[in-house]
């Protein structure tokens, strides 16, 4: 097997040795840059270490020695990987040559040398190099694609996965780099990363030329098919694609083909990673889909109107979960008065929402007998009891006289409401037992909602942190809550903003907040 010729400076201080092993080195196919000294060689190979791939070395020179010449390009981190051929009329005795090969050198010639074992020394060097230079390639590679597989299936959406797939795909083949698939309701996006080291930009794209088939292929294009990114000069696009199922778009990943060993596997290991994450991403986000379409078809559909009062509520599904939660709110007009209830049952299932549903309908159908909050309270907890006695939940519960701000409020375990009033900002404590226990409950507590003053209910998803105690959560809310704008939508969705933050927050949110109008208006 031949090597692929390559580029050889060869140093030497004799112009007649040089000129003879420059001829037959050229012969062979070889490119060759010349070198008359030892630290000349070292500073041509710092200046364009790339160029070269093999260095033929005499071990006599007129400055330092080529022993030292080639340690100091082993001990080079730049120049480490790069293999030295001593040559030499001089130093040829055992000794010598078991110095030369200890202190780097790869080959070791004895003149006078023959030009076929000089090419044949030459070829065999640069045979090993090459195939240790492509594992060592393949196996930093393989690192990078694991790094980039942990990141692309620990991102939470769709364009943050096809964000770190395509910055991974950019390291790894160290330039421009597109990942293209389908969202969940069908539109394709492209995530392309423009140079190494710049960030991923997400933007609609649509690949060209059909729709590829089951399972992975690989194909080369123009780079005119894939006008995202700059592609190199000269260079085509080498094109991998993933694709799960027949009904399921496939994933591409883009790079250019001069940065690819035989046969791609690192990109088509990498696209095949991505397919599945995609899947498992589109899975996950109809799953979620589906789960806060029934969550919301358990909650009012609408917010009752009430003469001198002003309402708005929020839900905010757990972004981290697929499951549909216990969280749930109410609000309708009974008998003149206004039934504001919020509560949270423990867990995330389709169970919980189940209880939910039942103790949301039970607080109605209770107050509808025209029992006080107490009672109604105390008349679910003992129907939790009865049919649901693993269960427990915490729930607040007020009846507003909207003619007169009177409320009557009574709390199983919940959170306390916040009033915001001219007086600044309040909390109204009335403790109680988690419903579900066998346990004391205390009466209604009674106080006035003030004209022109804003109650707030909310669960404990709003507030609650792992990483902080619930004071800190509570401060939070009265900072959030002494201002509080004029449109009710418009403060909720600034609480949620302020103290849930991010979407993917862990649990549910819900919020309601209800306004007396101020006196005249």
């Amino acid at each position: 097997m031949v090597a692929e010729p390559g580029t050889v400076l060869v140093v030497d201080d004799s112009a007649t040795k040089r000129y003879l092993l420059v001829s037959w080195l050229t012969r062979a196919g070889f490119a060759v840059r010349e070198a008359q000294t030892g630290l000349s060689a070292l500073e041509l190979l710092e200046g364009a270490p790339t160029e070269v791939d093999l260095v033929v070395l005499d071990v006599k020179l007129p400055d330092i020695s080529g022993f030292e010449v080639c340690e100091r390009i082993k001990k080079s981190p730049r120049l480490s990987a790069l293999p030295v051929v001593h040559v030499s009329a001089h130093a040829v005795d055992v000794v010598d040559r078991a110095q030369g090969l200890n202190r780097g050198a790869d080959a070791y010639l004895v003149e006078p040398i023959e030009p076929d074992e000089l090419i044949a020394t030459a070829q065999a060097v640069l045979r090993y190099y090459r195939a240790r230079q492509r594992a060592e390639l393949l196996a930093g590679r393989m690192l990078q694609l694991a790094e980039t597989t942990l990141a692309v299936n620990s991102s939470a959406t769709l364009v943050g996965l096809m964000q770190a797939a395509a910055v991974g795909a950019s390291r790894i083949f160290g330039g421009p780099a597109a990942v293209v698939t389908e969202t969940s309701e069908g539109e394709s996006l492209a995530a392309v990363v423009e140079r190494a080291g710049s960030a991923a930009v997400v933007r609609p794209w649509t690949v060209p030329d059909g729709v590829a088939g089951v399972g992975s292929s690989l194909r080369t294009d123009q780079p005119s098919a894939w006008d995202l990114a700059q592609w190199p000069d000269g260079d085509a696009v080498a094109v991998a694609s993933a694709r799960l199922r027949a009904d399921r778009p496939p994933a591409y990943v883009a790079v250019p083909h001069s940065a690819n060993t035989p046969g791609a596997p690192v990109l088509r290991q990498l696209a095949q990673a991505v397919a599945a994450a995609v899947e498992a991403q589109r899975s996950f986000d109809e799953e979620h889909r589906i789960a806060v379409t029934l969550q919301r078809s358990l909650l009012p559909s609408r917010l009752p109107d009430v003469p001198g009062v002003d309402l708005a509520v929020r839900y905010e599904p757990a972004g981290a979960q697929t499951e549909v939660g216990g969280d749930f709110y109410e609000l309708t007009m009974i008998d003149g008065h206004l039934l504001v209830a919020i509560g949270d049952v423990a867990g995330h299932s389709l169970h919980a929402a189940t209880v939910m549903a039942e103790l949301r309908h039970a607080v109605r159908a209770y107050a509808v007998e025209g029992h006080s909050p107490s009672a109604v309270l105390e008349r679910v907890n003992q129907l939790m009891r009865t049919v649901l006695p693993v269960e427990s939940a915490t729930i607040c519960l007020l009846m507003l006289d909207p003619a007169t701000g009177r409320v009557r409020m009574a709390s199983a375990g919940h959170l306390p409401p916040l009033l915001h009033s001219a007086d600044g900002v309040s909390f109204l404590e009335q403790r109680g037992p988690l419903l579900g226990l066998t346990a004391d409950r205390p009466g209604d507590t009674e106080f006035e909602l003030p004209p022109g003053g804003t109650l707030v209910l909310y669960t404990d998803g709003l507030i609650e942190r792992r990483d902080a105690d619930i004071d800190v959560g509570l401060a939070a809310l009265a900072r959030c809550a002494e201002q509080v704008e004029p449109s009710l939508d418009a403060f909720c969705q600034r609480l949620l903003v302020s103290l849930a933050g991010s979407q993917n927050q862990g649990d549910d949110i819900a919020v309601v907040a209800l306004r007396r109008h101020p006196e005249g208006a």
